[in-house]
């Protein structure tokens, strides 16, 4: 292991030019904001420098007070408190300098510019970001005791989502996740693979890995015909806690001293930040490890100018690609890349600020975190893409950081790097035969049927609804309120009525290339014989389309089928009936279809994609490139890199086995 202290010493003149670098990059945002005329104006280039000095001073001298009194009003505003506390300090700083003033939006405008124009400054000049971390940490590690520190190591687990061993291989060997490399080339760490449950999602990879228990987790979305076909999403913000409640024995990997950060699941942990299953809880939002990640004036306006410029990078690469015609390639829209740099940028910074918070502090016995830019990334752009290898450097630089803190506590932690699932790359079903499984479906039915179906991209599988749902709530009530019956009238645009969930006697659904027919009229899953007599086009129809590898029903004459275009396999005695439809799917395919067979809300019809071994590709029902959810290729081979000492079998099979060998280790390392 490298010593930290002779690599980031620094001399005196060294942090004076640094401070001075950035002074100058808060005077230039000054100067920026002036020159928008968003509410700051100045007289001179001169007092944007004195002001920026001010502001400085007062930032080191008021906020660590000010960050601790106003904590809770910073983490409900979910950071938006911390610029408006900073606006503050600049309104105040102006009023010793004449000839600048400032209002209005300038107030939270200000202090993004000057961070922004800081770290661009910063990176064009290479101080050694390293360095500050390593100080600022080193600075913060005194603030707290060392007594009640216990002398047994914690544990950290960092989840990187959807990145495949075979991907990870590849990026450490070009290079772009340097500290990985070099833990496993100085044997500090040892790489293992594992392989997913049929459902290679977050739904069911989590609930496995964080609570030992992911049964019936069909796939990311499904449908509950026993309680009145309720229709459920991994993601969702009321279903999240209702999945957890099923899945929760009190045990989970979590449950001894855990906290829990930017995951789906709490793995039964008290202490919880951005986790989907709590997050209506607000009494659980509010929490102590917020105080590291505001413990820095410009920690938050940095964050913002960071998700700002990871924006307009993604508008870079759409051009790109379109430029170069990368193929296959998806439109992503203006929208996107706002969802986009929360995963990438919000998430990942806000995660490592409190897990270093967790590692310096020296309470938490077990942490688990996830960071969700490289999934994200993968699933818009390709799973080999340049965008994605770069998130994955940006991850790896988190690493680092969290390894510099767990060097320099009072209490040592093991650190696990690991992934949930991987992704597959392929043009989508749509792109390849210019139809939806919606619209293969609906051909195959009678007329009548009313067809609700959800092909839409599960990037609620990377947290993008956090972002959205909140503004499109805001948005809504003030529609209702403002406007009135004669523009309600005049605007409305008259449509045939669309068929809703509630409505649809079909239901047809997807994960990735995972697709799902719910024949909602019928209360129990229909058998083989009873979908011949009631919809005889259906499975032929899906089974000899050349977009679809094979489809799941279930016999009553003959238990589980896996039918494919030129053969049957009989999963209950593992025959085989002309030619197996589950040779290119792995050789562990049948085990899990089974598995999967047997759970309480497995469709009418389980459908899975096509899978070409040669090119490595699936044909994703959903608009991504990169997809997840089903079998085929590397979306079921995530890995784990864990300290050398633990015993992690390779080539584990799912989830909840993964689990177990986590809490073993766990319980011998801590206890």
């Amino acid at each position: 292991m490298e010593d930290y202290d002779k690599k980031y010493h620094k001399s005196r003149f060294y942090w004076f030019w640094r401070t001075i670098i950035l002074w100058i990059g808060s005077s230039l945002g000054f100067l920026l904001i002036a020159y928008l005329s968003v509410g700051l104006t100045l007289d001179s280039w001169e007092s944007a420098f004195v002001a920026a000095g001010i502001v400085g001073i007062l930032n080191a001298l008021l906020w660590p007070i000010l960050s601790r009194i106003l904590l809770p009003f910073m983490i409900f505003t979910v950071g938006i408190g911390s610029l408006l506390i900073n606006g503050a300090l600049i309104w105040f700083a102006t009023g010793f300098v004449e000839g600048v003033t400032i209002d209005g939006a300038a107030l939270i405008l200000a202090p993004i510019g000057m961070a922004a124009i800081s770290t661009l400054l910063a990176g064009i000049i290479t101080i050694d970001d390293d360095a500050a971390w390593y100080r600022a940490i080193r600075k913060n590690v005194k603030k707290f005791d060392k007594k009640n520190i216990k002398d047994k190591p914690g544990v950290v687990f960092m989840e990187i989502d959807g990145l495949a061993k075979n991907i990870l291989l590849e990026a450490v060997e070009k290079g772009y996740m340097p500290t990985l490399k070099r833990w496993l080339d100085d044997g500090v760490h040892v790489l293992s693979g594992w392989e997913t449950d049929l459902s290679s999602q977050t739904g069911a990879s989590q609930a496995g890995i964080l609570h030992g228990n992911n049964e019936d987790i069909v796939a990311f979305r499904w449908v509950e015909k026993e309680n009145n076909n309720k229709f459920m999403v991994s993601t969702g913000l009321s279903d999240a806690p209702i999945v957890e409640e099923r899945i929760s024995d009190g045990n989970g990997l979590l449950s001894m001293n855990g906290a829990s950060r930017s995951n789906l699941f709490s793995g039964d942990a008290e202490d919880v930040i951005f986790t989907f299953s709590k997050m209506k809880n607000l009494g659980k939002f509010y929490n102590r490890a917020w105080r590291y990640v505001f413990s820095n004036s410009s920690n938050f306006s940095r964050i913002i100018s960071l998700f700002l410029y990871d924006c307009i990078l993604d508008y870079k690469s759409q051009l790109m690609h379109a430029i170069k015609n990368i193929n296959p390639r998806i439109k992503r829209g203006i929208i996107y890349p706002f969802v986009r740099a929360g995963a990438n940028v919000f998430l990942r910074e806000i995660t490592t600020l409190a897990l270093i918070g967790d590692v310096l502090k020296g309470h938490v016995d077990v942490a688990y975190v996830t960071y969700l830019g490289y999934d994200e990334i993968a699933h818009h752009s390709g799973t080999r893409d340049k965008d994605s290898f770069d998130a994955l450097r940006s991850i790896d630089k988190q690493f680092h950081r969290v390894e510099m803190a767990s060097l320099l506590a009072h209490r040592k932690y093991k650190l696990v790097i690991h992934s949930d699932h991987g992704q597959t790359n392929g043009a989508t079903f749509k792109q390849r035969y210019d139809l939806t499984l919606e619209e293969l479906v609906r051909g195959l039915l009678p007329a009548e049927a009313l067809i609700f179906a959800d092909m839409s991209p599960t990037t609620g599988d990377h947290f993008g609804v956090a972002f959205t749902a909140p503004g499109d709530r805001v948005k809504g009530y003030f529609r209702d309120k403002t406007e009135d019956v004669n523009e309600y009238i005049q605007k409305y645009n008259v449509k045939p009525k669309e068929v809703t969930q509630l409505d649809a006697n079909v239901n047809v659904l997807a994960s990735g290339n995972l697709g799902m027919v719910y024949l909602t009229d019928h209360t129990e899953r229909l058998n083989y014989e009873q979908l011949i007599q009631i919809y005889p086009d259906l499975m032929p129809g899906l089974a000899q389309h050349p977009g679809i590898g094979f489809i799941l029903v279930n016999s009553e004459k003959h238990g589980p089928l896996v039918i494919g275009n030129k053969g049957t396999y009989y999963l209950k005695d593992d025959t085989i009936e002309g030619e197996n439809p589950l040779l290119n799917f792995g050789p562990n395919a049948a085990d899990h279809i089974r598995r999967t067979n047997s759970f309480r809300y497995t469709p009418d019809v389980l459908v899975m994609s096509m899978y070409d071994p040669v090119s490595n590709e699936v044909a994703a029902f959903e608009e991504l490139v990169g997809s997840h959810g089903g079998i085929g290729g590397e979306q079921s081979y995530p890995f784990i890199s864990h300290p050398k000492d633990w015993e992690i079998k390779n080539d584990l099979i799912g989830a909840e086995k993964v689990y177990q060998l986590f809490k073993s280790e766990i319980e011998k390392t801590i206890q």
